[in-house]
C-alpha cells in the first residue's frame, strides 16, 4: 500500500473470530526520535525494531538530506551515523515528510536552531495540517518561518545562527510540540524550559536522557516544567524500538468485539503516557491483561492479551486521560459502538487537527452504519448498540486518515453488514503489515 499512490478501496467483513499471536510493528514514536537524536549524536547509533512504515522511512530521508549516514542491514538493523547537535547540513531539495505530522514537527524543531534553511512539504493532508502551533514557538529561538496561509507546508525554515534559549508554556497539549521546542533548545546555550499543564507522552524527555542530555522534570502547580540545558556532546546508544502501543489498539480493539477471539499482542510500550486507551477499555469491562510485565530500554514492556468481552459498557473517559491516547480515539469510538450505553469523550479538540478532522471523520462514518453519534467542537459521545446489533454496510471516507481507514475495517470484522472504505493506502504510513497481520488472525479484508 502506498499513502501517496492510487486510491485502494478496501471492505471488512464479519468472522466467527480472531486468533493468535500480533507480532505489531515497533513504536513510531520512538522510531522518529531515534532517527532525529542518533542523527544529533558524533558516532553510529544503531536501532532494531524500528517501524518500516512511510512516515519513519520519510524522516531517514530527512536525516540523509542533512548529512547524516543512515543505512540498513538485510537483518533490519538500522545504523545512523550522526553530525552532531548543531552540525545539520543545509539540504539540497525540499525535504518532504510524506504524511507525518510528527516528523515534520520534530525535525523543524532540531533544525530550527541550526543556521541553515530548509524547505518542508508533504502529502495533500499534511499540507493541510497548521503548523504556527510549532513555528511560533520556534521564532523565540530566533528561527524563522515562511510558509502558505494559515501557517500551512509548504514552508521554509530558516534557522537561527545566534539561538536563544526560551521558556515556554504549551498552550494546549501536544507532545509534538513539546518536543519540537527541546530538540530546538539542545543547540541553544542555557537552559530551554518547557511547560505543559497537562502530561504528554513522555519519550523524548526519557531518549534525550538516554543520549546523554542533562534533563529534568518537576511536577508544580503550574504542570510538568521540563528544564534542558543546551550544547551537550549526544551519546550513541543502542536503541530496541518497542512494539507500538497505537498499532496493538486495532487487533485488541477488533477481538474486544468479534466473538470468540483471543488475541496476544507481544512486547507492547506501556508507558504511562501512551496507555490510556488499554486502562479505558478495561474499564468498560473488556478482557485484557497485562502478561509478563518487564522493563526494556527504560519503558515498561508486557504482553497483551485480548479476548471477545460481549457485555462492554459505555464510560464517561476523563478528559485528563486524553493525552495519553490521543490517536486511539478513532478505535474506541468503533468499540463504543458495540457496548452498552453512552461513551462520552471530552478534551479531544486535538483530534480536529489531525491528519484529518478525525471527530467527523468517525462520526460521519459510525452514523453511515447506524451508529448514534452527537459531537461537539472538543467532545463527541458514542450511543452504544451492544454487540450484534451494529448494521454496518456502509462505505467511509478515510481523509488520507491511516487510523480512519483502519478503524472502519475493525469495525466491519463485527458489524451485521460489511464495512468499506474509499481509500485504505494511507494505512501504510504507520501500519505497512495491518492487512496480512489482521488476516493471518482471522481476519477477512478485501480489495476492490
Amino acid at each position: 500500500m502506498s499513502g501517496h499512490g492510487t486510491p485502494i478501496p478496501m471492505s471488512s467483513h464479519a468472522v466467527a473470530g480472531l486468533k493468535g499471536t500480533a507480532n505489531v510493528p515497533g513504536d513510531k514514536s520512538i522510531s522518529h526520535r531515534s532517527l532525529i537524536l542518533g542523527a544529533m549524536c558524533v558516532g553510529e547509533t544503531t536501532i532494531t525494531g524500528l517501524l518500516e512504515g512511510e512516515d519513519v522511512l520519510d524522516t531517514a530521508n530527512a536525516m540523509r538530506a542533512m548529512g547524516a549516514e543512515v543505512t540498513r542491514d538485510d537483518d533490519g538493523t538500522w545504523h545512523v551515523y550522526g553530525v552532531g547537535v548543531g552540525g545539520f547540513a543545509e539540504p539540497d531539495q525540499v525535504v518532504d515528510c510524506g504524511n507525518s505530522g510528527t516528523g515534520v514537527r520534530l525535525i523543524m524543531g532540531a533544525m530550527a536552531t541550526s543556521p541553515i534553511t530548509a524547505t518542508f512539504t508533504g502529502d495533500a493532508s499534511l499540507n493541510s495540517r497548521p503548523m504556527a502551533r510549532v513555528t511560533d514557538p520556534l521564532a523565540l529561538f530566533g528561527a524563522q518561518a515562511v510558509g502558505r496561509a494559515g501557517g500551512r507546508l509548504p514552508m521554509t525554515i530558516v534557522g537561527a545562527r545566534d539561538p536563544i534559549p526560551v521558556r515556554y508554556t504549551v498552550p494546549v497539549p501536544s507532545a509534538q510540540v513539546k518536543s519540537a521546542l527541546l530538540l530546538a533548545g539542545l543547540n541553544a546555550r542555557g537552559q530551554t524550559v518547557v511547560t505543559e499543564r497537562e502530561a504528554t507522552r513522555d519519550h523524548t524527555e526519557r531518549m534525550l536522557a538516554g543520549f546523554g542530555a542533562t534533563i529534568t522534570t518537576e511536577v508544580t502547580n503550574d504542570g510538568r516544567v521540563i528544564t534542558l540545558t543546551g550544547q551537550p556532546e549526544l551519546r550513541p546508544q543502542t536503541i530496541a524500538v518497542p512494539r507500538d502501543p497505537s498499532s496493538a489498539a486495532f487487533p485488541v480493539c477488533a477481538a474486544v468485539i468479534t466473538e470468540g477471539s483471543d488475541v496476544l499482542v507481544p512486547n507492547i510500550g506501556l508507558n504511562p503516557t501512551r496507555a490510556g486507551l488499554f486502562t479505558t477499555l478495561r474499564e468498560m469491562g473488556a478482557d485484557l491483561t497485562y502478561e509478563n510485565q518487564r522493563e526494556e530500554g527504560g519503558e515498561p514492556v508486557a504482553d497483551l492479551r485480548a479476548r471477545f468481552s460481549p457485555d462492554l459498557k459505555g464510560i464517561e473517559v476523563p478528559p485528563d486521560r486524553a493525552a495519553s491516547m490521543i490517536d486511539e480515539y478513532p478505535v474506541l469510538s468503533v468499540v463504543a459502538a458495540f457496548a452498552k450505553g453512552r461513551t462520552v469523550m471530552r478534551g479531544v479538540k486535538e483530534l480536529r487537527v489531525k491528519e484529518s478532522d478525525r471527530i467527523d471523520a468517525m462520526a460521519t462514518g459510525l452514523r453511515a452504519c447506524g451508529v448514534t453519534v452527537e459531537d461537539g467542537e472538543d467532545w463527541w459521545i458514542v450511543e452504544g448498540r451492544g454487540f450484534g446489533d451494529v448494521p454496518g454496510g456502509a462505505t467511509c471516507a478515510s481523509h488520507l486518515d491511516h487510523r480512519i481507514a483502519m478503524s472502519f475495517m475493525v469495525l466491519g470484522m463485527a458489524a451485521n453488514a460489511p464495512v468499506s472504505v474509499d481509500d485504505g493506502s494511507p494505512i501504510a504510513t504507520s501500519f505497512p503489515i495491518f492487512e496480512d497481520l489482521m488476516t493471518g488472525l482471522g481476519a477477512d479484508i478485501r480489495r476492490a
